[in-house]
């Protein structure tokens, strides 16, 4: 999400971003033609194109193209027409090349290692350092595609207060948008493949993702300290030009935007269509807002959460999704659940729900139908029932491919 013109306070706006691969129309193999959607816009290999209310620009890899509101957006409700109208946009753009673009977030059967070109244009030595240090070549770098969420604080104490709820939300998101359950052309042992390849893919140096679930700090110098100065000094030796000396090189799960008075959240896995992935986003924020109005628990008990069993509870829902166990009472609390037995996470996912969007809400719908059909990857594996060969692979994405054109959702 682009600077507002003036920091914004908490929830007067959101941003939103979305990536997608571009594969061959027929056989559904990537093709790295991200640039070409971007020169067909301006005549140049721009790494961004305003093209109204979103904005289009690269990613590491020339497969994948993103998405994202143009500035923070005030509302959520229009957003899912917004998107449709530009994936049909590049779509059209893609056709005469025999491409299009493909949801979810991981490609099921590509070998990373011979099939992914790094963007070669702008910005390109900040691509090649990280290749350097990192190598690029496998899942975790270039074939995972994500939704990103921006929510803005206005200082010090908003900052705290955000940070802490995100905090206690990010182990359940696993559980709404895991959309991964194949790789490498077979079932992986995990719902969200693409979470659990992103959860080693810099274990050289450990420090720029952590746990994923970032640490409890209450203050941007305490932030500074506790995670981006040892990020900044851990790289250090492996980049001594600090070309990627930057926050955004933070890898968590949600991670502080200074320059921008924003928190981005990063462990959601791309969905069928817009408007899954936006329901995703409003049920999300708003289990942030109600936690941040202490609706059932004070801040200062939100406060008290270590990181050890959020990092279990994340690990179990990138593993089981919507049916991981959840058996800590004392989290359970922290949303005045209404019983203190442990309960899979799609239960606490239903009363957050029904308890926070009103039957009037646009959004009630489109909710109750992903949480009673369960998570992505689960109506994908319904779907394959079993059969993983890679005829079968294509027909099933390839209707992820005409759900998303259409803006309409999977049914296993």
């Amino acid at each position: 999400m682009e600077q507002a013109s003036h920091p914004l306070h908490l929830f007067e706006g959101y941003g939103i971003e979305l990536e997608y691969m571009i594969v061959d129309r027929e056989h559904l193999t990537i093709l790295p033609l991200a640039d070409r959607v971007l020169y067909s816009i301006t005549g140049a290999y721009e790494p961004e194109v305003g093209t109204g209310k979103l904005c289009w620009s690269n990613e590491l890899v020339l497969h994948v193209i993103e998405l994202k509101t143009n500035g923070p957006a005030r509302e959520l409700e229009s957003l899912p027409d917004t998107f449709n109208n530009d994936i049909r946009r590049i779509n059209a753009i893609l056709s005469p090349h025999g491409a299009q673009l493909m949801p979810t977030g991981l490609h099921p059967w590509v070998n990373p290692h011979t099939h992914t070109k790094l963007w070669p244009h702008e910005y390109n030595v900040i691509y090649e350092t990280y290749k350097n240090i990192f190598g690029c070549q496998d899942h975790g770098w270039s074939n995972i595609q994500s939704s990103h969420i921006n929510l803005p604080f206005y200082d010090d104490s908003e900052f705290a207060r955000l940070h802490t709820a995100i905090r206690l939300v990010l182990p359940l998101l696993p559980a709404l948008a895991a959309s991964t359950p194949v790789i490498e052309g077979k079932l992986s042992s995990v719902l969200d493949s693409r979470l659990k390849v992103y959860c080693t893919n810099q274990q050289k140096i450990p420090s720029i993702a952590g746990d994923i679930i970032p640490e409890r700090v209450l203050s941007r110098r305490e932030y500074e300290r506790v995670i981006l100065e040892k990020m900044y000094r851990d790289t250090a030796p492996y980049d001594p030009e600090g070309i990627i000396r930057h926050e955004w090189l933070n890898s968590r799960g949600a991670i502080a935007r200074f320059e921008r008075n924003t928190i981005e959240t990063r462990v959601l896995d791309m969905q069928e269509c817009p408007l899954a992935d936006l329901s995703i986003a409003f049920l999300t924020i708003e289990i942030v807002k109600a936690l941040v109005r202490e609706q059932w628990t004070d801040y200062l008990h939100q406060c008290s959460f270590g990181s050890g069993p959020l990092v279990d509870l994340f690990h179990r829902t990138v593993s089981d999704a919507e049916q991981a166990l959840i058996d800590d009472p004392h989290y359970l609390e922290v949303f005045n659940y209404p019983s203190s037995a442990p309960c899979k996470a799609d239960g606490l996912l239903h009363y957050l729900s029904e308890t926070l969007v009103p039957d009037s809400s646009p959004w009630c719908d489109p909710l109750a139908k992903l949480l009673s059909q369960g998570s992505l990857a689960r109506r994908i594996i319904k779907s394959l029932k079993g059969d993983t060969r890679l005829e079968h692979l294509r027909e099933i994405y390839g209707e992820l491919c005409k759900c998303l054109a259409r803006g309409k959702f999977f049914s296993a």
